[in-house]
């Protein structure tokens, strides 16, 4: 929270206290009016001849109403944007953290959890702020004014009054902290019930495609069903304590009403008394017992607080590699040096006792092309996820030169990359927007021109709104074809230093392949590149050309050397003019 903000909420809270003292003078002002209606005379209780104090507390009573109504609506509208500007904080600190993080994080924690502490999380927050710790404050300051009276209005009342509070107080501290546990686990299963329904919403395609409409209502009504019973459990706790406290509270009202009337016809305390000291006591109770409630609120956004913090201080990517930049950084660009592979190992972290890659050596020359070819699930496309540091080797080392690429800064390193991967994804805005992602920077004539060196103008042009045409949630209104076009123009428009294509023509037709594989060649001129392919024509000109199989190079040189390998795998696909994907399948 900034120092303005702590000002304003010091401001709003003054604001409050106004308006929950005049909320205590509400019985006094009813008691002196009872006061100034009937008095006491030795034979009981007779009307006052004089009811000159009726219009003079009649006038009190506007002052108070409008004194509630001036300083209520200033402290709301004070602790609305207060809480706002809390609030936008969190979540772009939230979002800076979560999109920082590393693949292996999102491969840990659920979309639909990760959702969850924007929606949920945020919104328990923004209510507290600005209502339930509003109301705390409120029932605190009640509480304390309305004692103050009850002293100076009865003694020997107050303190009968005072012997049912302690418990109270001490068993509503012992239940928040029961509460806050227990919902706290509601807001987990929550979150789960949140992800069941963010991965079926983004995956229709292959929900619809396997008819498993009922599989995946099944999956959300199990789940659905256990949020239910823990939230029903948590009720009743609540509802428990609640009904503990009302009848606490009624039972010492009665128990005061019994004690303060044996008072009044002792002639001890006026009639008006009486009833100002019994307002009062409700007041005061109503607090505590508003305290509870609200107590439980704020202990459920303790739990949601905390979790938000958890992510947010969570150290991201570029923090942690900025951590092990040595002193004396290197100032070479990329672009001009090696990247050398020596004896790479790789594990997936959710999967650390399978070895993906089983020591891996190769070199990246400036300017060269690299093909790599191999069966599903050889490593092709984990080469291409440690040249971009989404993940660390397990063992060896990847360098540029001489210089381990963990010292390079991680934001600077990957903008020296531009990615064309098999399975495109857009974002869920215009065919230009999803251009200009590749270069932000861009101007309008170069992501045009990124477009036509991709063959992607060709059909923009036929659309009605052009490059203004949204292309729907995932790109779902474009075809895989023209969705991998856009991809190949966000990577033109990027204008890499080093170039990953992941079987980035799979999609296309011959036609759009010959077109596409032009641009590409042109785009690959003088640039280091790696393709990952499943064709032939993308990898006979490649300089060094490198075949996988169960995590191991068993192949390697360019295409003229390794045709002359006796027996070797690559001359065979040449030989029978079978394309990568043909063999290995």
């Amino acid at each position: 929270m900034s120092k303005t903000n702590r000002w304003l909420f010091a401001l709003g809270t003054l604001f409050l206290a106004i308006t929950a003292g005049a909320s205590v003078l509400f019985p006094k002002l009813i008691g002196d009016m009872m006061d100034g209606v009937f008095v006491y005379k030795e034979g009981g209780i007779s009307k006052a001849p004089d009811t000159s104090t009726l219009t003079e507390v009649a006038y009190w009573f506007i002052y108070l109403f409008i004194v509630q109504a001036v300083f209520s609506f200033l402290r709301i509208s004070i602790y609305v944007r207060v809480t706002e500007d809390m609030t936008l904080g969190l979540r772009k600190d939230l979002f800076r953290s979560v999109t920082g993080q590393s693949l292996n994080f999102f491969g840990q924690n659920r979309t639909g959890e990760i959702i969850s502490r924007f929606s949920a999380d945020i919104a328990q927050i923004q209510d507290t702020f600005t209502t339930n710790i509003a109301m705390f404050i409120r029932q605190i300051l009640i509480m304390i004014g309305g004692l103050i009276l009850i002293f100076t209005t009865s003694t020997h009342l107050a303190f009968y009054m005072l012997l049912s509070i302690p418990p109270i107080i001490v068993i509503a501290l012992f239940f928040g902290k029961f509460i806050r546990k227990v919902s706290k686990e509601v807001q987990d299963i929550t979150a789960t019930n949140n992800s069941i329904v963010e991965e079926s919403v983004s995956g229709i395609v292959n929900v619809k495609a396997f008819t498993n409409e009922n599989f995946e209502f099944n999956r959300f009504s199990t789940n659905a069903e256990f949020l239910k019973k823990e939230s029903i459990k948590r009720g009743y706790w609540r509802g428990a304590f609640s009904s503990f406290i009302i009848v606490c509270m009624f039972g010492a009202i009665v128990w005061l009403i019994f004690m303060g009337l044996g008072m009044v016809q002792e002639g001890t305390i006026a009639i008006g008394q009486l009833f100002n000291f019994m307002l009062l006591t409700a007041f005061v109770g109503s607090s505590i017992g508003g305290m509870a409630e609200q107590f439980v609120q704020i202990q459920k956004t303790l739990g949601a607080i905390e979790r938000v913090l958890d992510l947010i201080d969570t150290p991201g990517e570029a923090e942690l590699s900025a951590r092990q930049l040595p002193q004396n950084k290197p100032s070479k660009s990329l672009f001009e040096n090696e990247l050398i592979f020596t004896d790479v190992k790789f594990a997936y972290p959710s999967r650390p006792e399978i070895d993906v890659l089983k020591g891996i050596s190769f070199a990246l020359k400036p300017g060269n092309t690299v093909a790599i070819v191999g069966p599903s699930g050889s490593g092709k496309s984990t080469i291409a996820a440690l040249l971009y540091q989404f993940y660390q080797p397990t063992s060896g080392q990847i360098t540029l030169g001489d210089t381990p690429v963990q010292h390079e800064w991680l934001p600077v390193y990957r903008s020296h990359f531009a990615l064309v991967p098999q399975e495109v994804i857009l974002f869920g805005g215009s065919i230009y927007d999803n251009i200009l992602y590749g270069n932000p920077d861009a101007t309008e004539a170069q992501v045009k021109e990124a477009a036509k060196e991709a063959f992607a103008d060709e059909f923009i042009d036929s659309f009605p709104e052009k490059y203004q045409t949204l292309v729907g949630d995932r790109g779902m209104k474009l075809s895989g074809g023209q969705k991998q076009r856009i991809a190949i123009a966000r990577a033109i428009l990027r204008n890499p230093d080093i170039l990953i294509l992941d079987e980035a023509t799979s999609a296309l037709d011959s036609e759009s392949e010959e077109k596409v594989q032009i641009a590409l060649n042109k785009l690959m001129k003088n640039r280091t590149s790696v393709v990952i392919a499943h064709r032939l024509s993308t990898i006979r000109n490649a300089d060094q050309i490198m075949v996988l199989k169960h995590g191991q190079i068993i192949e390697q040189g360019n295409h003229q050397e390794l045709i002359k390998l006796p027996n070797g795998i690559y001359k065979t696909m040449v030989d029978r003019q079978m394309e990568p994907n043909e063999y290995f399948d």
